[in-house]
């Protein structure tokens, strides 16, 4: 295997996980993106850093994109070169949007892009290889292939997904709260309990299925398909101005969750004016980025 390419381009979709009732499992891809390109180059490697992250993300070979182009390149059989590296971030850290998924897909797919055999790296390979890379596969999934996605490790321990029907004029909306609002996965996982009792069980994988149907065109099963008693109230601690974003939102009926570990706040459906301002003025920014179906692109 050889590298063969003098440049790469890809660009990752932001994702969403859980969607409420779906926890680790569930995942959606939107219309906004991160942007990474590369060049194989003699010579240590360097990296500028553009948007988020700028100025506080490494950017030599501790940056998470060029481990991920490294392990890509290692899994292919590739030789390692410096590179020269430029990435465009959007997507925020610690804000629940898939960032670290969305980095290892791109460096993996970058990987892809530079070699003389990108077969060796197919969708299949980047989901797993991501995956191990990230930690789970509910992000992961969306950002390689696109659209809604069901994900989940089997028992050998591999992570396997599977497309959801979901209609794509469906909108969607995605609360960020303001910049000095972060929390790491890891934060908001020690929050959660070890057990949970059988009747919340029970109720989310209800809801689950109902979500289910209604992203693949049933909105009026919206509200009761993103119900959730396994995460989102015991995480009411470490996520009080998104909770009660969330809680507001829903008594107005609004099927909005908690999207991912948060801070940010998904909505599956169209703020009103007066709402979306209420929310700027709050210092929150209201996206409506519409959803990917195509996943991570090379270019």
């Amino acid at each position: 295997m050889r590298l063969i390419r003098e440049y790469a381009h890809v660009r990752v979709p932001a994702t969403t996980a859980n969607m409420g009732p779906g926890f680790d499992s569930f995942g959606m891809a939107f219309r906004f993106y991160d942007e990474v390109e590369v060049r194989p180059i003699t010579g240590a490697t360097r990296v500028v850093v553009e948007g988020v992250g700028a100025g506080s993300v490494p950017t030599d070979d501790d940056n998470l994109v060029v481990r991920a182009l490294r392990a890509g390149l290692d899994a292919a059989g590739a030789p390692q070169a410096g590179f020269e590296m430029r990435c465009v971030n959007r997507i925020p850290h610690g804000g629940g949007m898939g960032s670290s998924a969305s980095a290892a897909v791109a460096g993996l797919m970058l990987a892809r892009g530079l070699i003389s055999e990108p077969e060796a790296l197919g969708d299949d390979a980047v989901f797993a290889l991501a995956t191990d890379f990230e930690g789970h596969p509910d992000n992961v999934a969306p950002a390689v292939f696109g659209g809604a996605t069901v994900a989940w490790t089997q028992s050998d321990g591999l992570p396997r997904m599977a497309p959801m029907p979901v209609d794509e004029s469906l909108p969607v909306s995605l609360l960020i709260p303001p910049s000095s609002t972060r929390l790491s996965t890891q934060e908001a996982r020690q929050v959660l309990p070890v057990s949970v009792p059988r009747a919340d069980a029970l109720f989310n994988t209800s809801r689950a299925a109902v979500l289910m149907l209604a992203l693949a065109g049933r909105p009026d099963l919206l509200m009761a398909g993103t119900e959730d008693r396994l995460h989102q109230e015991y995480r009411r601690s470490v996520l009080p101005a998104s909770m009660a974003v969330m809680d507001s939102l829903r008594e107005q009926g609004y099927p909005a969750v908690i999207s991912g570990a948060g801070p940010t706040v998904l909505v599956l459906a169209e703020l009103e004016e007066a709402t979306r301002q209420t929310l700027a003025n709050h210092g929150w920014t209201v996206l409506a980025p519409g959803i990917d179906t195509t996943g991570a692109v090379l270019g």
